[in-house]
């Protein structure tokens, strides 16, 4: 006989109350790229490795297996995991997790119906701007922008450079150096790296004209696209550069619905666009991610799982640990239970609800109440 709880199934006998997911006592034997290509069938392939991973035997001899506790309140493992190794090992048990839960998946009408002019579009760009958030790089990358791009200039801009620490930015401009790609940190909101990338654009497509003119034609403005997943900061990094609102924003996902043209002085045109998901994402890890960031729309999950996973992942990193939510909500975290965690908060500060419990979780990552914190690191 088994009880449900949050749409997850466990056993009867000796539980966890509150208990968030149920982990085998031994982890299946499969291999990293199988586990890979389980997890990403719409993403790039260095979007997300599946190796290795501590997956905690919560029944081992009827007993919860926890780790103990750092005064710091980082995580004590027998093996140790710090560095590098957290973040294979949080991929590992990230994929885990998010097998029990419902997939989650966005693609409003207004994606659906502008991705196909998008496309058209982007053959008439002599450059392209393409913007993900600092937090989460790999998983903001669409899977198909490769090939709808061509051979056509890039320039990869990694937006809300504010959100994480200096060794997380030093990590992917190493990254992105030696892959041999065009990136611009900027902050959106404040119009930080926003001038460097008018120069960037402009220089990278200075040859257009000198073709134009021999051929005889007149110089025209270069025509920049800006593309990237919803609420990624498009719109807000086009104003910047302006220095005047021309396009709409707003800090949730969806807001704009339209491709629009603006003018960045006589020689840059830039193009608008609404953020473009793929119809369905079959990286689920990725997907938590991009929830947690509120880089996909809020109806596409259920904000106490994602809120429940966002606190194993932080107790699972040895660089952030349990202390941050202690500070914040003055309530301890039971080894890496997430949803206990939210259930606690729920009865300490909203009457049970843990609707709301979760809401406040997400709310206080995103504007860096826990600290500023990236939830991705380069492959190695």
């Amino acid at each position: 006989m088994a009880v449900q709880l949050s749409g997850l199934w466990l056993p009867n006998s000796p539980a966890i109350p509150g208990l968030f997911l149920q982990f085998p006592t031994t982890k299946p034997k499969s291999s990293p790229t199988a586990l890979a290509a389980a997890a990403s069938l719409s993403s790039p392939p260095s979007t997300i490795q599946i190796v290795g991973g501590k997956v905690p035997g919560w029944y081992e001899n009827g007993n919860a297996n926890v780790p103990s506790w750092h005064e710091n309140g980082n995580a004590n493992f027998e093996d140790g995991c710090h560095g590098e190794s957290d973040w294979v090992e949080l991929d590992a048990d990230l994929y885990h997790w998010t097998k029990a839960l419902r997939p989650v998946q966005w693609y409003p009408g207004h994606i659906a119906k502008t991705e196909k002019q998008l496309k058209e579009q982007l053959k008439l760009m002599d450059v392209v701007i393409e913007v993900r958030d600092a937090r989460i790089p790999l998983s903001t990358s669409h899977p198909q922008m490769d090939s709808w791009l061509g051979n056509r200039k890039r320039i990869l801009v990694l937006n809300r450079e504010d959100m994480i620490s200096t060794a997380d930015r030093n990590a992917w401009a190493t990254y992105f150096s030696r892959q041999g790609t065009k990136v611009v940190f900027s902050n959106g909101q404040l119009g930080l790296g926003t001038m460097k990338l008018g120069r960037l654009a402009k220089a990278l497509s200075a040859d257009v004209n000198v073709r134009r003119r021999a051929k005889g034609l007149l110089p025209r403005a270069v025509r920049a696209g800006i593309v990237g997943y919803p609420n990624v900061g498009k719109s807000s990094l086009i104003n910047r550069l302006l220095k005047r609102r021309m396009c709409p924003a707003a800090p949730r996902p969806g807001v704009t619905r339209e491709l629009k043209w603006v003018c960045f002085g006589n020689d840059l045109e830039l193009l608008d666009s609404p953020g473009m998901i793929p119809m369905r994402i079959g990286d689920q890890s990725a997907a938590i991610k991009l929830a947690i960031c509120d880089d996909i729309g809020e109806r596409s999950y259920d904000v106490a799982d994602v809120a429940a996973i966002l606190v194993q992942m932080l107790a699972r990193l040895s660089s952030v640990g349990t202390k941050p939510l202690y500070n914040r909500y003055k309530i301890d975290v039971d080894g890496q239970c997430g949803k206990t965690f939210v259930q606690k908060l729920a009865l300490h500060l909203f009457s049970g609800d843990t609707h709301q419990a979760a809401f406040r979780i997400l709310s206080d990552f995103r504007k860096g109440k826990f600290g500023w914190i990236a939830l991705e690191r380069p492959p190695s």
